[in-house]
């Protein structure tokens, strides 16, 4: 489960003074001592009872013209700090009584979908019981991270994220399933801004069949790599070439041998592009290959049907 960090400091600090020491110290969030290091200073930061609305109103005041500049998240975010090493921001957690529930649902919030994370943060209870969590942990390096791909996740403990409690969730080995706090309630979270962290995989589980069942982040090279399929000429059938064999993500490797096969003519020209990926042997690029496959196959008749 997440590292939990003891901090029983009393004093507080302003949000600047959090900055300024991230600025100014040795921040790695890739060394997880290090990074669990920041906890005290994140606990002082949350024993500030009053910066985040005094914040809040600022942006009111304002237009919220600083979320409409560095906020990429949802509705649920609000930033704190955002800069090229650094990310402070606030989250909010609603209970199931709570009107956003009942008329938006629990999708937005992920709750009882169990997932990992694909970067480290620090997190403090700040407002409100917290939320709970069902705590698991996997290995990572073990998994290809398919659709379907068997997995084993180690159950810990069932936890609540507390007032005052602060914790490292590390990237790529602590699961949870987050379930709705009691009451209305909010975390501060300290992480990475590392553009790369959106090559690396962010799963969701199945816990009944202990499998994965997708992967979470989406990639926005996505559609440029159908695009030059389509309109890129041989320039882009050669990018694509090498993307497909050597791309250090898998997940884009995947993805270019899609768009090869969007481009490739008719369902036996497809076929050609996937049955070729699949034996090309990549623990993800494979199997997934051999569902595009099968898929096909099974919709053979269908696609060759004339339309009326």
């Amino acid at each position: 489960m997440p590292r939990v960090i003891h901090a029983d400091s009393e004093e507080k600090i302003e949000l600047g003074d959090l900055v300024d020491a991230l600025k100014g110290g040795r921040f790695d969030p890739r060394d997880e001592d290090n990074f669990s290091s920041w906890g005290p200073l994140l606990k002082k930061l949350a024993n500030n009872r009053t910066f985040l609305t005094d914040l809040v109103v600022g942006e009111l005041k304002d237009r919220c013209d600083g979320q409409v500049t560095n906020n990429e998240y949802s509705s649920q975010v609000i930033i704190l700090h955002r800069d090229s090493e650094f990310i402070v921001r606030a989250n909010f957690w609603p209970a199931l009584t709570d009107s956003v529930i009942k008329h938006s649902g629990t999708a937005p919030f992920l709750y009882d979908v169990a997932h990992d994370h694909n970067f480290s943060f620090l997190t403090v209870g700040y407002l409100g019981p917290g939320y709970w969590s069902d705590y698991y942990e996997f290995d990572y390096e073990s998994a290809a991270g398919y659709d379907g791909e068997k997995v084993e996740l180690k159950f810990i403990e069932k936890a609540r994220l507390d007032q005052g409690k602060v914790m490292l969730y590390r990237a790529h080995k602590d699961v949870h399933r987050q379930l709705p706090a009691d009451a209305m309630s909010m975390s501060i979270n300290i992480l990475e801004a590392n553009p790369g962290v959106h090559y690396r995989d962010q799963y969701r589980f199945d816990l009944d069949s202990g499998a994965v069942s997708k992967i979470v982040n989406t990639l926005t090279i996505e559609p440029l790599l159908a695009l030059s399929a389509h309109f890129g000429g041989d320039k882009g059938k050669e990018l694509l070439d090498h993307y497909a064999r050597f791309h250090p993500s898998a997940r884009v490797q995947m993805m270019a041998v899609s768009a090869q096969a969007s481009a490739a003519g008719d369902i036996d020209a497809r076929l050609a592009v996937f049955e070729a990926a699949a034996r090309g042997g990549n623990a993800y690029v494979a199997p997934m290959a051999a569902k595009r496959i099968k898929m096909l196959e099974s919709g053979r008749n269908w696609l060759n049907t004339k339309p009326v």
